[in-house]
């Protein structure tokens, strides 16, 4: 039975109603042009769609996840009435152009759904940024109009994508994958043969973005990047990964046993796949750095509700000691720290990136390794300053703390990220 909701995101409306709202813009020769006539503005402010977004996300958030954030935890599985409805509110497809039914938005308001979502629950927050940034995205840049044509439509309005990279034997080293891709002799096909594993939305996915290797002999330059849909002969989700943290996120393991994929299913060229990859990825590193910086809003609010509104000791509230209002302060700090990392980074790939040849691949870095970092921090910190009422699995303080371990981890380690940073420095400094 499919589930519907009372509440309803205008976002069809917001992006449409030209008299009330300013299409975004942005990725059209902003590196050209001369912004002195323009008054600088806040790192933070939103466009008038971006701000009507937050606010529209933000209450669907609280009305209808929120109610079941503890259930779906505790059932490790996403409640399948909630992914009907970020689909009804236009959410699984915020840059997704007009006429292939999406939002038609610009990327930073994918980032501000994101971070709104996770101030609620991290794991429907991962399963809109995977489907947004990577993708969606994939289809969007590199697609065939054939395949934007036919999946699109389907990927905006009903069906769960999922990216598909990581393998058994690389993880961090990701271009050692050995999923194979072979050609059929007729041309027409591919047999793809291999494993994926920590695959995101696997369970609930219905279209696959899978990265395979046409070419071994060429390491690799013969990575190659392929749509295969649930059902097809020979593919099959299995197992699915019981975690520590982002429990109702399904994470599973992939297995290809001789799937014939059409010709047509490959995007873009042959051998290309790592470039594809690398350029999604870069995007949806950010979109991680909006879970943890919204997570770490959302761990910090609910601790601070209680500290400075609920629990007394020694005749005041918690929070009124100097001692707690300092650690409260110096969180906040941090966390808008993380932020203003976000939301330049967001900025940055929206006017195609500020350094020649580089484009937003730093700054997408330097916001996610700093936000997993702040959001593990706020978010220990929060469960202590609540006591035993942070500890215990009543509230959501103690699953924000395991949701944020995640953050150090998955699209790029933080030491992938210390260590991409770094090359760009020395690049930069070295003499």
């Amino acid at each position: 039975m499919t589930m519907t909701s009372s509440f309803r995101c205008p976002l069809s409306l917001a992006v449409r109603c030209g008299s009330l709202l300013v299409r975004p813009s942005v990725n059209r020769g902003y590196l050209g042009r001369n912004f002195s006539d323009l008054a600088p503005t806040p790192i933070f402010a939103l466009t008038q769609t971006e701000e009507l977004l937050k606010e529209c996300v933000a209450r669907f958030a609280r009305d209808e996840i929120l109610p079941k954030v503890r259930e779906m935890d505790e059932a490790e599985q996403m409640d399948k009435g909630i992914v009907s409805q970020l689909f009804e509110q236009g959410l699984m497809g915020v840059e997704v152009p007009e006429k292939y039914g999406g939002s038609a938005m610009n990327f930073g308001a994918c980032i501000v759904a994101i971070e709104e979502l996770a101030r609620v629950d991290p794991s429907v927050s991962v399963l809109v940024d995977v489907h947004n940034t990577l993708v969606n995205t994939i289809f969007k840049t590199y697609g065939s109009e054939a395949l934007k044509a036919k999946y699109l439509p389907r990927l905006a309005s009903s069906h769960v994508g999922s990216f598909c990279l990581s393998e058994p034997e690389s993880g961090s080293d990701a271009f050692a994958l050995k999923t194979k891709a072979t050609k059929s002799e007729s041309g027409e096909s591919y047999i793809i043969s291999g494993q994926k594993m920590w695959i995101t939305n696997a369970a609930e996915a219905d279209i696959f973005v899978v990265f395979a290797n046409v070419a071994p002999e060429l390491g690799y330059k013969g990575i190659s990047c392929f749509v295969i849909e649930k059902g097809m002969p020979g593919f099959v989700v299995a197992k699915k990964e019981r975690k520590l943290g982002i429990k109702a996120s399904s994470t599973c393991a992939l297995i290809f046993e001789d799937v014939e994929v059409p010709a047509e299913n490959l995007v873009g060229k042959e051998g290309e796949g790592y470039k594809y990859a690398i350029s999604v990825l870069n995007e949806g590193r950010i979109g991680i750095a909006a879970q943890m910086t919204g997570l770490a809003l959302g761990a910090w609010e609910t601790a601070v509700n209680y500290v400075w509104n609920d629990r007394k000791q020694f005749g005041q509230y918690v929070g009124d000691f100097q001692g707690m209002q300092f650690q409260i302060a110096q969180a906040r700090t941090d966390i808008e720290a993380a932020r203003a990392l976000l939301y330049n980074a967001v900025r940055t790939k929206e006017v195609g990136g500020v350094r020649a040849g580089e484009g937003f691949v730093r700054e997408a870095a330097m916001a996610k390794l700093f936000a997993s970092q702040v959001a593990g921090r706020v978010a220990s910190l929060a469960i202590e300053w609540q006591g035993g009422m942070g500890f215990v699995r009543e509230g959501l303080s103690e699953k924000f703390w395991r949701d944020s371990k995640i953050g150090a981890i998955y699209e790029g380690t933080s030491n992938i990220q210390l260590q991409t940073i770094a090359k760009l420095l020395h690049r930069d400094y070295k003499k």
